[in-house]
């Protein structure tokens, strides 16, 4: 590590030459093959996927339909007929739309359009069938539909837009609160450093990488199924552990320069033990993230694999790029004020002093007491967990002013709240058995209670298939629906089928989601057991201890239960939701899954920094008390100030109006502060403290087998690792 932070300096032009190279090169590529990002996911051998599977089968297209929702304030849809057919006929005209469906029958007689309209006549919608899925769809397409549907607006007739492809314009690319997080980093790490060349750098090197990574998940979107939410997903975690990953390191950087050390001396110091630290801290946040592949979900690989490439990209760059930047700063990196001292009177050890000296003797001296209140901190804060609901919030959750939440009230308004989630019952007919089963199914449903309406029997592929649509009288996102579904598939199919053993499967968008919430809930426990135990197995290679890992993984319990609890608060009870302009509901069912992950990689990120400073004192003093005392006072003002950093970018993505990012957002905000502020500072040393000795214990069978490997090279006279107060 020490010869490639003086490869650095030394070849800095050619160092930033080639990052220059790799960024355009990335950014133009992915400019010309643009993006394929897709929501879509298969769950082979549930329910839902059986009648998907039905379905599919028998689907004369395998394009979007998506909805345009009319409503008048005055008078009936009638009354519009004519501006709505025309801007339909226009609609139909467009590239990318297969078909259009008008709610108006072409004749006098009666039609099965005629269902499109309310019963109070004042809502009515027409359906768009796209040539295309949604993810496939060129946006310019699904705005010209929009652009036209829109000429039919009027005083007294209201336009919306509603469905999966329309959903697509209304989620940003990016957060608008993303700006906010980075300037609100900018004025911390100008504080803590007090020079604004050290403070750009953190955030110049870790833009410049997230450029590039936003560039090669684009590119990635074409071979792996990437959701549309991984972007803005990985700009969280590539701006927060990015400019964590340098500030670090210019810390180091900087603490060298005041000790008299030349610019290649200083940079080679920090690269090869503040560098050492952010390699290790990088590779456990990328196993964390990569163990989501054990679940063998498409869906959850492609988040798993550009999350990933994301963090290896800025932890690269911090240990590449940046000491080829610090070489050409050299000592402006420190503040005038630094410099003149330096030049003044010279270099000084460094003496550990001040609030975090303090603050580690009374954890020393009160380590029970400070253990009692961070436990029941973290275990009222994870009392929500316990009310846990995992599903999938619709258009109903959207932003109150977007036109897909618009289009979902207004249908939810005239057809019922089912409306927008209805359930597919779709049956194998290979028989007359089997039609009867299915009669006496239509007419069961109807006496099914949270049953809105049923739709009659619609034989498909000559009478192979058939389909039944049921109207839920609740929400897609509602418990009473989710509780339906099973009534039906456990009590209702059964019951009906005892005698013929037809084959029937409850499909649709509901009923998908719900199975990946179950799948994703049985598979939880091994994905927690499989981080947890490489998490594990890595520190303990790095600290040559069997405690410290434990203890490591019993914080991230901790924190992740705290975190979930937080997110249920506020996005599933409600509590300051109208604050994030995100609304009640369900939390997404694949939330838990990439929140553990990365707070496994995030959580062992501040374990890695703080325990490797105790660690090297450990094996300088040989005193436990000694070592955790000062091993929290040299690492507690850089961890809070990268803590800090990370809060801020975090929380203000949650203010981007997209609920998905919002629950990471908040989740993942919260999880660091708790991390940061309760359980490093005080909950972990003050174990420490109970533990003593222990702490370093390791079997010398064990010793003897797990290899050596160094987190930070040992600096004898190194006393300070923190931000300057």
């Amino acid at each position: 590590m020490e010869r490639l932070g003086r490869l650095a300096v030394r070849r800095r032009w050619w160092m930033l030459t080639a990052w220059i190279a790799i960024f355009v090169a990335v950014l133009a590529l992915a400019r010309t093959s643009g993006s394929a990002y897709a929501n879509a996911f298969s769950l082979p051998g549930t329910n839902s996927a059986h009648a998907e599977q039905l379905l599919s089968g028998v689907a004369s297209a395998r394009g979007d339909t998506d909805q345009i929702v009319f409503a008048t304030r005055s008078g009936t849809i009638a009354d519009h007929r004519a501006a709505i057919t025309h801007v339909l006929g226009e609609v139909a005209t467009l590239p990318d739309v297969a078909s259009v469906t008008s709610p108006f029958c072409a004749s006098a007689a009666p039609c099965a359009a005629a269902a499109q309209i309310s019963r109070d006549g004042r809502v009515a919608y027409a359906l768009v069938h796209f040539s295309l899925p949604g993810y496939r769809l060129p946006a310019s397409a699904i705005r010209a539909v929009e652009q036209v549907g829109a000429r039919a607006r009027s005083a007294t007739l209201a336009v919306q837009f509603g469905g999966n492809a329309f959903g697509q314009l209304d989620s940003p690319a990016s957060s608008p609160g993303e700006l906010v997080g980075i300037l609100v980093a900018a004025g911390i790490l100008l504080l803590a450093f007090g020079s604004l060349l050290a403070m750009l750098l953190p955030l110049g090197v870790a833009l410049f990488a997230l450029g590039i990574a936003s560039g090669a998940t684009a590119l990635l979107s074409h071979v792996l199924t990437i959701a549309q939410f991984a972007p803005i997903l990985g700009s969280l975690i590539g701006l927060g552990v990015g400019i964590d990953y340098a500030l670090f390191i210019v810390t180091r950087t900087r603490q060298g320069l005041k000790r008299g050390l030349s610019v290649p001396d200083a940079v080679a110091t920090a690269i090869n033990t503040a560098g050492r630290a952010v390699l290790f801290a990088g590779a456990t946040v990328a196993i964390a993230l990569l163990g989501m592949l054990v679940l063998r979900l498409s869906f959850l690989n492609g988040v798993a694999v550009s999350a990933t490439v994301t963090v290896a990209i800025t932890m690269t760059a911090a240990i590449t790029l940046l000491p080829a930047l610090l070489g050409f700063l050299g000592p402006r990196v420190l503040g005038r004020r630094e410099r003149r001292a330096l030049a003044a009177h010279g270099p000084e050890p460094v003496v550990v002093a001040g609030p975090w000296q303090r603050w580690a003797h009374l954890v020393a001296r009160r380590p029970a007491v400070l253990t009692g209140v961070a436990l029941v901190i973290m275990a009222v804060l994870a009392i929500p967990f316990f009310s846990l609901r995992l599903g999938s919030s619709d258009q109903g959750s959207n932003p109150p002013g977007s036109t897909t939440r618009q289009a979902y009230d207004l249908l939810a308004q005239g057809f019922g709240p089912g409306f927008n989630g209805p359930l597919s019952v779709v049956a194998r007919i290979r028989g007359s058995a089997d039609a009867a089963a299915v009669t006496h199914l239509d007419a069961a449903l109807r006496a099914v209670p949270d049953v809105a309406s049923v739709g009659p029997v619609i034989p498909l592929a000559n009478g192979t298939v058939d389909v039944i649509s049921v109207i839920p009288a609740s929400s897609p996102q509602s418990s009473a629906t989710t509780n339906l579904l099973g009534r039906l598939r456990d009590q209702t199919i059964p019951h009906a089928t005892a005698a013929s053993h037809t084959a029937i499967y409850v499909g649709g968008i509901t009923a998908i989601y719900a199975d990946f919430a179950t799948v994703l809930g049985s598979k939880l426990p091994l994905f927690i057991g499989v981080i947890v135990f490489l998490g594990c197995l890595l520190l303990m290679v790095a600290f040559r201890s069997v405690v410290v890992p434990l203890v490591a993984a019993v914080m991230n319990l901790l924190a992740v239960g705290a975190s979930f609890g937080l997110v249920v608060a506020v996005f599933q009870w409600g509590w300051g939701s109208v604050l994030l302009n995100s609304g009640i509901g369900p939390v997404e069912s694949f939330l838990p899954v990439i929140m553990v992950a990365i707070l496994f990689g995030l959580s062992m990120d501040y374990q890695v920094f703080l325990v490797s400073r105790m660690h090297e004192e450990w094996l300088n003093t040989g005193d436990n008390e000694e070592a955790v005392v000062r091993g929290q006072a040299t690492t507690g003002r850089v961890i809070t100030a990268a803590a800090l950093i990370m809060i801020s970018v975090f929380l203000s993505f949650a203010f981007g109006g997209q609920r998905i990012i919002a629950e990471f957002g908040v989740g993942l905000g919260g999880a660091v502060l708790l991390d940061a502020f309760v359980l490093r500072t005080a909950l972990v040393p003050a174990l420490m403290h109970f533990l003593g000795r222990a702490n370093w214990y390791m079997p010398r069978w064990l010793e003897r087998s797990v290899p050596h490997i160094a987190v930070e090279a040992t600096e004898e006279d190194l006393a300070f690792d923190g931000v300057p107060d």
